[in-house]
């Protein structure tokens, strides 16, 4: 099983370098490490007595390997849930926020768990987990792959400015697809003809 630092150094290489793209609400980012993360840490990087742009472009692999292991796993307590699933929430996390464990939360109201969903891993959260992943966590984490895929779609179907995220310029799966996908079993993936279903209405 990969360590939790493994994991972190996968995600800032998925994540890539500096984009400052105007349709992404995270706006400039660096290694998955966005400036509103930044400003929210106080993380003044430049010294220059604010934190911006120059700031998110200063940032190094390894502080965001950090930023990632303190706030986005330790702090949110990923690291209490069934192991299976620290990868993709993890991943998942740094990528949508809050929106990683709502994701969980629903997918557990609908396996029958009585929890809130608030974004938060909570005691009740904790144990629904542990109790839908005895005693196959695989399948807990494919379930989960599956809503997030899911949700990425639904995204996209609001947002169409969100659509070249999940479909290439020629028509294939996109990012958010293949990183849902990375944390599936094979046989979960969805086939070309099931993908251009999925996306067929957008023309």
């Amino acid at each position: 099983m990969q360590s939790v630092r493994q994991i972190a150094e996968e995600i800032v290489t998925r994540e890539g370098g500096f984009v400052n793209d105007p349709d992404d609400p995270g706006g400039a980012t660096k290694h998955g490490v966005t400036i509103h993360t930044l400003r929210r840490l106080g993380l003044d990087l430049t010294g220059d007595g604010e934190v911006g742009i120059a700031d998110v472009k200063a940032l190094s692999r390894a502080q965001a390997v950090e930023i990632f292991l303190t706030h986005y796993f330790h702090r949110p307590r990923i690291g209490e849930t069934p192991e299976a699933l620290w990868a993709p929430l993890f991943d998942m996390n740094v990528n949508a926020g809050p929106q990683a464990v709502r994701i969980l939360q629903n997918l557990l109201q609908a396996m029958g768990y009585t929890l809130r969903v608030d974004g938060l891993i909570g005691p009740h959260t904790l144990k629904a987990c542990r109790a839908a992943a005895d005693p196959d966590a695989i399948a807990l984490r494919d379930a989960y792959g599956v809503e997030r895929r899911n949700f990425y779609f639904r995204l996209a179907n609001k947002r169409p400015a969100a659509r070249k995220y999940v479909r290439t310029r020629d028509g294939q799966k996109g990012g958010w697809i293949r990183r849902a996908e990375a944390f599936l079993s094979p046989r979960y993936h969805l086939s070309e003809d099931a993908f251009q279903r999925r996306i067929a209405a957008w023309g």
